[in-house]
């Protein structure tokens, strides 16, 4: 820290990078120790969708992205490479690409997890006998010893947001791929991956524990790849990244991109990056983040949690001697619908939706499931359709809004008592609460209500990059406890559960519930 002071003498002597790599944006922040964010800039991801349910993203077109927005934050706050103490980056999840480890070249488009190419061999592996004896093997494994890892396996099922599943399919439908697997030229990752690989010029293959145990090949019970999973799904355990610590001395961008080496620092999935920024660094404390879908995380401490209603067991973070695990349930389409209803003209400005919301009443019996991923946890049905029902004559635009926010504070709600009742863990403080549904005042209000926690709204907005920055920032020295990382997260709102608001919409709850009892099972994948 001392050489990085010395070579500013009119900055600050912190100069912390971070990156988050979202569904929807690429966002990246200049911040100084305080940890305020000097500059910040993003860019919009460019989805493709070259058939029906195929999300893809180009691989160059996002690293060219990815080295903007660094150019960009380092010309603004007047830093050259050199003055950058630590990089922090922070990716979205089961997103992967493959590539030739000679030349570089990628085989194909990133498939991200919205992808639902896989669906038939998703249908196929949940009804196999392989899969089925599995199950029932690990159940029998788990009476006699009862260990946790085996209840885990009695209740595997796959799902297309699992990159295992989507990368079966790749390695079965191109079989020139599998050969190239076979004899140790293919390489696979997540985003982290390729771009650390790209950042080195090919030199390091490595991803970070959080976004391995993200890929449903990660067994988070002896932390390391799955021989199991992997030889199941026909995945050679020679084309995997090797694992490294989430914060540490990771590696050094080439020179050549940004003018000089710059230190990276932290590789993090970004819903666990999310969980980091929030500090909620003990058993029981509980994030939200609200974006393209919803996430719920509780930290389960240094035991994974073996779930039987769909929550996931994950890495949160590894530094050195000490792994957290969280439990996690997500509902994905939340975020979606808000665009959806935007799309269809519902509403104009997102600021204005609470508002909008608490125009009426309530929502005259109009009813939304926001099942555009199928629905997760703990229904766990990825045939499931998006519906809205209830639509009369007198039904008004600001009613259809309240009912798609209602349905993201249900969505919520069902997976806060799912966390609840499987892990027995009591929540240690408020849940906190972070991604752009966030700021949603009516939503929110809903939420803590129905729970009876306080929900707690933080004044920084984008918690992933935030949480990027703070194991960035760890490595580096910026930051020398997680009582410093405490001090700088900061409350910007309060929302305290209300009897007259839970007593309100208990009813209409059970009512939404009936709504996704006919949703389910809608699709009949061919």
């Amino acid at each position: 820290m001392a050489n990085s002071g010395e070579t500013q003498k009119h900055r600050s002597p912190v100069n912390i990078i971070s990156v988050d790599i979202g569904t929807t944006t690429i966002s990246c922040h200049h911040l100084d120790q305080s940890g305020i964010s000097v500059y910040q800039t993003s860019r919009k991801v460019e989805l493709l969708h070259p058939q029906p349910g195929w999300v893809e993203i180009d691989p160059q077109v996002l690293w060219e992205q990815f080295v903007d927005v660094i150019t960009e934050v380092l010309e603004a706050s007047n830093l050259r490479a050199e003055d950058v103490t630590a990089l922090g980056i922070s990716t979205m999840r089961g997103t992967f690409i493959t590539w030739d480890r000679q030349t570089g070249q990628p085989y194909h488009n990133f498939i991200t997890w919205q992808d639902l190419r896989s669906h038939n061999y998703v249908e196929s592996w949940n009804k196999s006998l392989t899969l089925k004896s599995l199950n029932v093997g690990s159940k029998f494994l788990h009476m006699i010893s009862r260990q946790k890892k085996y209840l885990a396996g009695s209740v595997i099922s796959f799902s297309t947001q699992h990159t295992s599943i989507r990368l079966h399919w790749l390695l079965k439908s191109r079989p020139e791929l599998a050969k190239k697997a076979d004899v140790g030229v293919l390489a696979f990752g997540t985003i982290d991956s390729w771009l650390v690989w790209k950042l080195t010029r090919g030199q390091l293959h490595v991803t970070d524990y959080s976004n391995a145990s993200s890929t449903g090949m990660f067994d988070p019970f002896v932390m390391e790849w799955s021989s199991i999973m992997t030889s199941l799904l026909g995945v050679p355990l020679s084309i995997l990244p090797r694992i490294v610590d989430t914060s540490g001395r990771i590696c050094e961008s080439h020179k050549d991109i940004f003018g000089a080496p710059i230190p990276v620092r932290s590789l993090v999935a970004d819903q666990q990056a999310a969980v980091f920024g929030q500090c909620c660094f003990d058993v029981g404390d509980v994030n939200c983040t609200m974006g393209t879908g919803s996430f719920i995380d509780i930290n389960t401490g240094s035991y994974p949690h073996a779930s039987v209603a769909g929550l996931y067991p994950l890495v949160g973070w590894k530094i050195g001697g000490e792994t957290v695990y969280l439990a996690e349930g997500n509902a994905a389409g939340c975020g979606t619908a808000m665009e959806w209803a935007r799309q269809m003209g519902f509403y104009d400005d997102v600021s204005l939706t609470s508002d909008t919301a608490f125009s009426v009443d309530s929502s005259e019996g109009v009813y939304f499931v926001p099942a555009f991923n199928g629905l997760q946890a703990p229904i766990n049905d990825d045939k499931a359709c998006v519906s809205l029902m209830g639509i009369k004559s007198t039904t008004k635009r600001a009613h259809i809004v309240r009912a798609i926010l209602e349905s993201i504070a249900y969505r919520f709600t069902q997976l806060y008592e799912t966390v609840v009742e499987e892990t027995h863990i009591p929540l240690m403080s408020s849940i906190k609460v972070g991604g752009g549904i966030s700021n949603n005042d009516f939503v929110l209000e809903i939420m803590s209500s129905l729970t009876c926690q306080t929900i707690d709204r933080p004044s920084q907005t984008d918690m992933s990059t935030l949480g990027a920055a703070f194991l960035a920032g760890l490595a580096a020295g910026v930051w020398k406890s997680r009582d410093e990382l405490k001090a700088i997260r900061c409350s910007q709102a309060l929302f305290q559960p209300k009897t007259s608001i839970r007593e309100r919409f208990l009813k209409t709850f059970d009512e939404w519930k009936e709504a996704l009892n006919r949703s389910k099972n809608w699709y009949k994948w061919e």
